[in-house]
């Protein structure tokens, strides 16, 4: 299908319809509950301090050099510190990971469409900010790159290609965010929606690679919640989505050193992106949004 007649197929716009409230269901709801305040000044940095003159804000007077110097000042922001965030999601075929099944239909919290509502939510969360949003589709390479934007209208496009990604092929992280540096011209924040179901170490070597070029760095690590507790009885088949590769084992035998691997896979993957001064988020299906979000804030407050 050409891209005019994908953009004009009903299918695909309610599709982008349902992101669209779905998106601003979540950060709306956010917003008008007790996590508003973390927004505050998210785009604007203190710059410099100048002599206070009448009919300035008392506000903005720094009572700390006035207890310093006796003579008053005031803070001096910059608001044209403006925030460009471009979101890297994998759309590997791992990302397709769901539930098992539960009566007649499958459990359809896949990674994949976490880390989709996930995103959509952050762009609305960026643009709220008046700050600008773009996207990087991962595959088995960089198969989509948006420069970031500000406008309603290039949240739409980024909402529009979020809504037509599926999970499909071998993960290409390492290549896709190598690819992306070389093509992102303003430093900015990255933010990476993966389960990292790949080669760690070729993982943490893009990931060093987004510092080097001095972006600030978010990992949201996302498994699918079976993933993490592996919550089955009797035997079970687990199988790589990508490779094909498979082995048996029963659940209850197991579960314990599985849940202990994935533990320390997470503790190092936190201290190994906590060393190149990055952040890293793990999360799992089960997440609320909202606590999604709230880390986000937090972890973005840290580098401001």
């Amino acid at each position: 299908m050409s891209s005019l007649a994908q953009y004009l197929d009903p299918d695909f716009i309610q599709r982008v319809r349902r992101l669209d409230l779905r998106a601003r269901f979540i950060v709306e709801g956010f917003l008008a509950g007790r996590h508003r305040s973390p927004f505050q000044g998210l785009s604007v940095e203190f710059a410099e301090h100048r002599k206070y003159v009448h009919g300035d804000d008392l506000r903005t007077i720094d009572w700390n050099v006035f207890a310093r110097t006796d003579r008053l000042y005031v803070r001096k922001y910059a608001a044209e510190t403006h925030l460009d965030c471009t979101l890297l999601v994998d759309t590997s075929a791992s990302m397709g990971v769901v539930g098992p099944l539960r009566g007649a239909s499958r459990d359809r919290s896949d990674k994949l469409t976490y880390a989709v509502h996930l995103a959509a939510a952050i762009g609305y969360l960026v643009t709220h900010q008046q700050d600008a949003v773009g996207l990087g589709v991962l595959g088995e390479r960089l198969d989509t790159l948006l420069p970031a934007r500000s406008r309603r209208t290039d949240l739409l496009r980024m909402l529009g290609v979020l809504a037509n990604v599926e999970p499909a092929g071998h993960t290409g992280l390492a290549a896709g965010v190598h690819e992306a540096m070389g093509r992102i011209r303003h430093r900015g924040l990255i933010v990476v929606l993966s389960d990292l179901l790949v080669d760690t170490d070729a993982a943490l070597e893009a990931l060093h690679h987004v510092r080097f070029r001095g972006h600030d760095l978010i990992v949201m690590h996302i498994l699918a919640a079976d993933e993490v507790r592996l919550p089955y009885d009797g035997v079970v088949r687990l199988e790589d989505p990508e490779s094909g590769a498979a082995i048996e084992a029963e659940a209850a035998a197991v579960r314990e050193r599985y849940q202990a691997a994935i533990g320390e896979w997470r503790d190092t993957l936190r201290d190994r992106i906590a060393a190149m001064r990055g952040d890293y988020l793990a999360l799992d299906t089960a997440t609320p949004f909202d606590a999604a979000l709230v880390e986000f804030l937090t972890q973005r407050s840290r580098r401001r």
